[in-house]
């Protein structure tokens, strides 16, 4: 049995459960006002009301101590939304983001919190649209072909349905927060290619699972554009970090099941807050 078929066989059990899922004296000065501008957009953040929409990677499945609440929402208070809250001590603060949502879910179960005081908005959604979990199901116990194919489909999902549903969220969003800034939080790349990874996935799966993360976050970044929102890339805090990097910012197979391929707590505080922190 080779190396790769290994690994997937203690994986089977594991993944079978899966659900879900930034000259010297000027130089100074610059970054002197790049920190004021900053902390005075925090300020005027944090003068109105935070609300964390979205899914698992803003719930912060992955990075361990959970709110005792918040159930298999799984929300973490190692999460980038809890990190800023309490250090910049919002007016008011509604953490709903929840594992395992989609657009629709976000629509439905979660926009409850927003009103006319929200100042600022956080979400992440769109990658259970497309099958996230299936995917990764996938490509760790099925053939390079199946992967492939997999990571195909969803590629194709991004491309046709989840432009409409974003869309339909963002606008709901707006307009259950009028007066509010909506930043959207992408997703990493997974993998380092040619990284330290002796066993798992092949790197044309790896590669492949990459480009179909640049293609969903260059529809999220379009979508915001179109609705007035800001986009933050994670990808340039995630470099250096991803799988097979070394020092990984994301889990890969695990026990328990629901951390598999979410940040870990260095990717939440390292990765997510910082790209949300240089947008707000």
């Amino acid at each position: 049995m080779s190396v790769r078929r290994i690994w997937a066989s203690l994986s089977t059990l594991a993944l079978a459960a899966v659900a879900a899922l930034g000259v010297a004296g000027t130089a100074v000065a610059a970054d002197s006002a790049s920190a004021s501008a900053s902390a005075s957009a925090s300020a005027s953040a944090s003068a109105g009301g935070y609300v964390a929409l979205g899914d698992s990677y803003s719930s912060g499945v992955g990075a361990g101590n959970y709110l005792p609440d918040s159930g298999d929402c799984r929300r973490s208070a190692n999460a980038y939304p809890q990190l800023w809250a309490a250090a910049n001590s919002p007016a008011s603060f509604a953490f709903v983001a929840c594992s395992g949502a989609t657009t629709a879910s976000v629509a439905s179960g979660q926009l409850g919190a927003l009103n006319a005081s929200t100042a600022l908005v956080s979400v992440t959604a769109g990658g259970n649209d497309v099958g996230f979990a299936a995917v990764m199901q996938d490509c760790v116990l099925g053939s390079e072909a199946t992967c492939l194919s997999s990571v195909n489909a969803a590629v194709g999902k991004m491309n046709s349905s989840l432009p409409g549903s974003l869309d339909a969220l963002y606008g709901s969003i707006r307009a259950g927060a009028p007066a509010a800034q909506v930043v959207v939080l992408g997703y990493p790349r997974f993998y380092q290619l040619s990284g330290s990874c002796i066993a798992g996935l092949t790197e044309a799966e790896r590669a492949a699972i990459n480009d179909a993360s640049d293609v969903l976050n260059g529809v999220l970044a379009k979508r915001a554009a179109d609705a007035g929102f800001t986009f933050s890339s994670v990808v340039d805090e995630f470099t250096g970090h991803e799988l097979c990097s070394g020092d990984p910012w994301l889990h890969s197979v695990t026990v328990p099941v629901q951390n598999s391929y979410h940040p870990t707590t260095a990717g939440q505080s390292g990765g997510y807050l910082p790209a949300f922190r240089s947008a707000v």
